[in-house]
Order: C-alpha cells, then sequence, then structure tokens
C-alpha cells in the first residue's frame, strides 16, 4: 500500500497501469491464437527488449516513460527529449536487442535442456523480431543505430522492407515504409539537420558501432537459420 501511493503522489501510478495493463491485454489477445505459454513468453521478450532501451535511456540521464504495448505491432519507450546526438541515439537503440538478444538465447538453452517445443518458438519469435528491428530505417532500431555511422544507410533499408513485404505482407511494413521514406529522401538529398561539431562521431565511434551492428545482425541470423529446422520439425 504504501508503495502504490508513493507512487500515485509521483505521478506514475497512471504510466505504471498503462504499461502493465497494455501489457496483459497483448497476452490475452495472442493467447487467443497461439496459447498462453507462447502469448506470456513473447510478450516477456518484448519487455526485455523495451527495457534494454529504457536502461540505456536512463543511464543517459534522459527522461523515458515505460514501455506500452498494442498487439501485432509491439511495444516502445516514450522518449521524451526528441534531439539526441547521433552517438546517444545509437547507444539507446543498439541496447533493446542487445538485452532482447541475450534474453532469448536464455530461452533457447532453456528449450535445448528441458526440450519444450513452445519454448523454442519462443526463443525463434525472439531472435527474428530482433533481428528485423535491426533493418536500418527510421523508426526501427536499426534505423537508429545506423545514425552515428552514416544515415545514408537509411536508404539501404527501404529496398529490405520491399523485399520483406514481397515475401510476407503486412500492413504493419507499410506504416514503417511510411515513417522511413521522408528520412531515406532527407538523408539522399543532404538536407538532414546539422549535428554541432561536439557531437559529430569520430572514425573510431563509427567503427565501433558499425562493428557491434553487423556482429549482431549476423549472430542472429545464423542462429535463426539454426533454429528454424528444428522449429519446423
Amino acid at each position: 500500500m504504501k508503495v502504490l501511493l508513493a507512487l500515485l503522489f509521483a505521478g506514475k501510478l497512471g504510466k505504471v497501469l498503462l504499461s502493465g495493463g497494455s501489457m496483459l491485454l497483448s497476452i490475452v489477445i495472442y493467447a487467443q491464437l497461439f496459447g498462453w505459454r507462447y502469448a506470456v513468453g513473447f510478450v516477456l521478450l518484448l519487455l526485455v527488449h523495451e527495457m534494454g532501451h529504457y536502461i540505456a535511456a536512463r543511464q543517459r540521464g534522459l527522461e523515458v516513460g515505460l514501455p506500452t504495448f498494442i498487439p501485432f505491432v509491439g511495444a516502445w519507450i516514450n522518449l521524451r527529449t526528441q534531439k539526441l546526438a547521433p552517438e546517444t541515439q545509437a547507444f539507446v537503440g543498439l541496447a533493446g536487442p542487445l538485452l532482447g538478444t541475450t534474453g532469448a538465447f536464455l530461452v533457447y538453452l532453456l528449450a535445448l535442456e528441458s526440450g519444450q517445443h513452445w519454448l523454442l518458438a519462443v526463443a525463434y519469435a525472439g531472435f527474428v523480431l530482433n533481428l528485423f528491428n535491426l533493418i536500418p530505417v527510421v523508426p526501427l532500431d536499426g534505423g537508429h543505430v545506423v545514425t552515428v555511422i552514416s544515415p545514408r544507410l537509411w536508404l539501404v533499408g527501404l529496398p529490405l522492407l520491399i523485399g520483406l513485404f514481397i515475401w510476407r505482407p503486412s500492413p504493419l511494413l507499410i506504416i514503417i515504409a511510411i515513417l522511413a521514406v521522408p528520412k531515406a529522401w532527407a538523408a539522399l538529398r543532404g538536407r538532414l539537420p546539422a549535428v554541432p561539431v561536439e557531437e559529430l562521431p569520430t572514425t573510431a565511434l563509427k567503427v565501433r558501432y558499425a562493428a557491434e551492428y553487423l556482429g549482431l545482425v549476423c549472430f542472429l541470423t545464423l542462429i535463426a537459420f539454426e533454429v528454424h529446422p528444428a522449429l519446423a520439425r
């Protein structure tokens, strides 16, 4: 009771209820289609992914809200500080897939140990989810990560979205593409907002983030291909 009152007086109880309520709603809806065990596991991996962003944002002293969930769309955290340095965008953007991949890998190890096929399905979904989020277009995490390397990499992400839509048509992909095109067009024409000199990333920083980004993409691609045949069997 004391904790609830403290949250109420701090003005945070409503945000906690919104985050928890949207999470519970997602579990209920997914459960109708895939069963309760898978629904709980999948939504918890979404939570782990978003908490990666949340923790990273708090480490940088940013004002950030708790995760909000929408079924069949995913989840996100609300960063109240909109204008971020490229390195900060990359740091916060990469933290979600990193922690999300770690969570999915732990579930994968648990699936191998227990032989539970639903755990394998949850792990595979986690790998694919984090890999999808690394497509280099804004508003996906990959778009924020490659900002520190070169915003022109946003142009690489658009063909990937188109190819993915041809392979697996989805309204969500159309929404992401609509949001991504203006940014990619601005990058192509060199009309992005100017970055202060002190916030310009160094070559060493670009190389570091490029290595981390590509390393995570390669790992997720390989592990997804490793898990899929076993899941199909």
